[in-house]
């Protein structure tokens, strides 16, 4: 069973409140920096939240995902730059597991040490021994390195090549490179419209030459296999988040609306716009809708998180807990579009949150992790047309 007490649990999921005045301070700052400023940065480290579900003896706190997801719920009310980094950091770690012991006492030498990474595999590996010393030369290009600028290892998907550059196939695959920020290029093109402030730049390594202890293969193929952590889906340890993230953005816009709409009297009107029954059946159809996609999502994670205690996730966790992620992906949109609309002119200031919350609930959205094909996906294991469903 997960070995972190529920009261531990309780005073990170508080620490993360504790931060939201400061982050709603601060969001105009978060965003024209376009990163995470180093100082808040160094404060969420401080809590541990880059290390949330790394086990224990691996230097982690070892929370369940549950308590995951609910920090960066609570951390994206305020603002959801800082939660998605947040939410990249911890899942970046997650193959710590995987890594040669040397490699891991090297990492956390600073044991809130801040990490960075993409999963995707978008980088090669060649075999390269220099001086006597096993190591790989790496190439790659990644994109979407949220919170790169503040990490001291930053990490990216490769797969191995041989020096003609084809693909190797192999039963123990390298799967993951950790790099030091001086090995690559951060490239200076995150100039979007929403999660201004995740610094998800793109990154580039050109032939760098790392020691083989540097590179991790997958969990599963390890003696750590049997944590509940490893158990639990893997593909929905790297989704959930957005859907709390994205859940977090909508429970604020709520909130905003509730209280502003209080004291707003629109033009051409006598009545405050809390007073229109137009907008009282928005609110109650929205919170209805946020709060059922919400209790969903949090009961999949529940029981797959129950599930991984005994055994590995069944293709039914898995494409439950995906299904429940994009649904509230969704709902937290259609929340926010219409408590944005519901506002009129109010929204569009930059001391709304609504206009930051509509924005980057719309660059979260489009994470592959909760694109349209995991539900097409979905849809063809219910019709048993697809009974592995890889990319669940």
């Amino acid at each position: 069973m997960n070995t972190v007490s529920r009261s531990h649990e309780a005073e990170l999921i508080n620490a993360a409140s504790v931060l939201q005045e400061q982050l709603g301070r601060r969001r105009r700052e978060i965003d024209e920096a376009r990163q995470l400023p180093q100082d808040l940065a160094d404060q969420l480290a401080d809590h541990g939240f880059y290390r949330l579900v790394v086990p224990e003896d691996l230097g982690g706190l070892g929370v369940s995902p549950e308590t995951f997801c609910r920090i960066c719920e609570v951390l994206a009310e305020a603002n959801g730059s800082t939660a998605w980094c947040v939410f990249i950091g911890a899942t970046s770690q997650y193959l710590f597991g995987a890594l040669p012991q040397a490699q891991l006492e090297e990492m956390l030498k600073d044991p809130n040490v801040i990490t960075s990474g993409v999963f995707a595999d978008s980088g090669t590996v060649c075999f390269e021994s220099r001086n006597g010393a096993p190591g790989y030369r790496v190439n790659g290009h990644w994109r979407w390195g949220s919170g790169c600028r503040n990490a001291a290892w930053i990490s990216g998907g490769v797969h191995e090549v041989n020096s003609d550059g084809e693909r190797i196939k192999s039963d123990a695959p390298l799967t993951r490179v950790f790099f030091k920020p001086d090995e690559v290029e951060i490239q200076d093109n995150w100039h979007v419209s929403g999660l201004r402030g995740s610094g998800s730049s793109d990154y580039i390594a050109q032939n760098v030459w790392v020691p083989a202890a540097r590179l991790s293969g997958n969990v599963e193929d390890t003696p750590h296999a049997s944590r509940p952590i490893y158990r639990f889906p893997k593909f929905a340890l790297l989704g959930c988040p957005i859907g709390a993230i994205c859940l977090g953005m909508a429970t604020a816009c709520l909130q905003e609306v509730i209280k502003v709409s209080k004291q707003k009297t629109p033009q051409g009107s006598r009545r405050p716009l809390s007073l229109r029954p137009s907008l009282h059946i928005e609110l109650a159809a929205s919170e209805t809708a946020l709060s059922a996609a919400k209790s969903l999502f949090y009961q999949r994670i529940a029981q797959a998180w129950d599930h991984a205690q005994l055994g590995p996730a069944s293709l039914d966790d898995r494409r439950g807990l995906r299904t429940a992620t994009v649904h509230l992906v969704n709902t937290s949109i259609n929340v926010i579009d219409k408590m944005y609309s519901v506002m009129g002119g109010t929204s569009v200031y930059e001391d709304s949150c609504l206009q930051q919350h509509f924005r980057d609930v719309h660059v979260a959205s489009q994470h592959m992790m909760v694109g349209e094909p995991v539900m097409e996906l979905a849809g063809r294991v219910m019709l048993d047309l697809d009974t592995q469903a890889l990319g669940l």
